[in-house]
């Protein structure tokens, strides 16, 4: 069965689409089968792996409200071992069409059941907020992974987050965890990127909930995206690369030892 784990973050710019698809991508290269699913309107994770959102016939959205099987929507990418469940502009509409729609906390996590058996990992990228939308992938996921980049404010909003992460567990999804903090953008030259992991590492009393793989500023990683290819496809041997490998190591380590 799958490990289903959730990128969240309500602010944007914080590496979230970049940690969604690079991760997917590098836990593929280990041969681990795994689906990324798209559920944020803006597409990036769909576009990111090399599937053009405007030839789409099918996409999440008729998973989300039109109860079409999640299996018709999978597309392959340029990896054998990793498949997407892509967005389309339609789901910009899902947040107000849910609102009425039965079960709508939980519409994501069914539409999942059918397809979830059939790989190692499932990541699903949520938008940068915490409506209906990421709240339907709360409910889906097992764990979640909160990227905080390394500048000012990087801990605006995160009480916030992990509160709504323990309201979700308490009232929706009681395995519901926290698979771990990961700190994106730190750049090595200013005091200000090691001050953020300092904060960071002091607001979370469990250590072990921030990984030790740090996601440097790396310009190649910046300009994969637009040539729809993840780092590893783009330039292999970049930081950004050897970053997001070192992540799915550590992983699948950690879901080792957790076994």
């Amino acid at each position: 069965m799958a490990k289903v784990i959730c990128i969240v973050n309500q602010k944007g710019g914080v590496g979230k689409t970049t940690t969604a698809v690079n991760l997917a991508a590098s836990l593929a290269v280990a041969e681990k089968k795994t689906l990324l699913v798209d559920i944020d309107p803006q597409g990036n994770a769909t576009s990111g792996v090399g599937v053009d959102k405007r030839e789409l016939e099918w996409s999440i959205y008729d998973t989300l409200i039109g109860d079409d099987a999640a299996a018709q929507m999978i597309k392959n990418t340029a990896l054998e071992y990793l498949d997407v469940l892509p967005s389309s502009a339609d789901l910009s509409g899902a947040e107000i069409e849910l609102v009425t729609a039965e079960h709508r906390d939980s519409r994501l996590k069914n539409a999942l059941k059918s397809v979830k058996d059939a790989y190692d990992y499932v990541l699903i990228d949520c938008p940068p907020s915490l409506g209906i939308l990421t709240l339907n992938a709360l409910a889906a996921a097992e764990s979640v992974l909160v990227p905080v980049q390394c500048e000012y404010y990087a801990l605006e909003g995160l009480s916030q987050l992990i509160h709504t992460i323990g309201l979700v567990k308490s009232r929706i999804n009681n395995s519901l965890k926290i698979e771990g903090i990961l700190l994106t953008m730190f750049d090595t030259r200013t005091n200000l990127s090691h001050q953020v992991v300092s904060e960071v590492e002091k607001f979370f009393k469990e250590k072990e909930l921030v990984f030790k793989t740090i996601i440097a500023r790396n310009i190649r990683l910046s300009e994969s995206p637009g040539y729809g290819k993840p780092i590893i496809l783009y330039d292999i041997t970049s930081r950004g690369a050897k970053d997001y490998l070192n992540l799915a190591k550590e992983i699948i380590v950690n879901g080792r030892k957790k076994n």
